[in-house]
């Protein structure tokens, strides 16, 4: 009977399994729609934006190039931020959006440049996702320093 409980407990529920593959879909979305503020997606942003999904969100190699390519190809089909944001709100913990909002900035930061568009973005972003100005700051700083590191 214990086994038989640890074993209920235990297993994944499969809907567990959409709503991580729901997670990858808008996290990359949200990605791809930061660094094509700009106009362009460069190398360095793509690299980044999977670099960050497999680093800090602990997704998989594999399944993240499925979905990059897929965001790539609906770049110009975006959603509006409330989209990605309440559904952040809903199921990401503080932690995980200054995460979130730190891996933005090395994304418009990977590429040398950083237009008013991107960092006007990532400002509305953290607004909506109750991050402070100061949060952010420091998470730009930190992003930084990683990219010049």
């Amino acid at each position: 009977m214990i086994k038989l409980l640890k074993n209920i407990l235990s297993t994944k529920n499969p809907s567990e399994d959409i709503d991580d593959n729901k997670n990858l879909e808008l996290l990359c979305g949200l990605m791809i729609e930061a660094a094509y503020t700009d106009g362009q997606i460069d190398l360095s942003e793509l690299n980044k934006i999977k670099s960050s999904l497999v680093n800090v969100f602990a997704e998989d190699s594999e399944t993240v190039d499925l979905v990059l390519e897929k965001a790539v190809k609906n770049k110009n089909n975006s959603k509006s931020l409330h989209y990605y944001t309440s559904f952040i709100n809903k199921n990401f913990d503080d932690e995980k959006k200054l995460l979130l909002i730190e891996a933005l900035w090395e994304i418009v930061l990977s590429d040398g440049e950083i237009h008013d568009y991107e960092s006007n973005l990532i400002r509305r972003l953290a607004g909506l996702l109750y991050i402070s100005d100061i949060n952010s700051g420091n998470a730009r700083k930190r992003a930084l320093n990683k990219i010049q590191n």
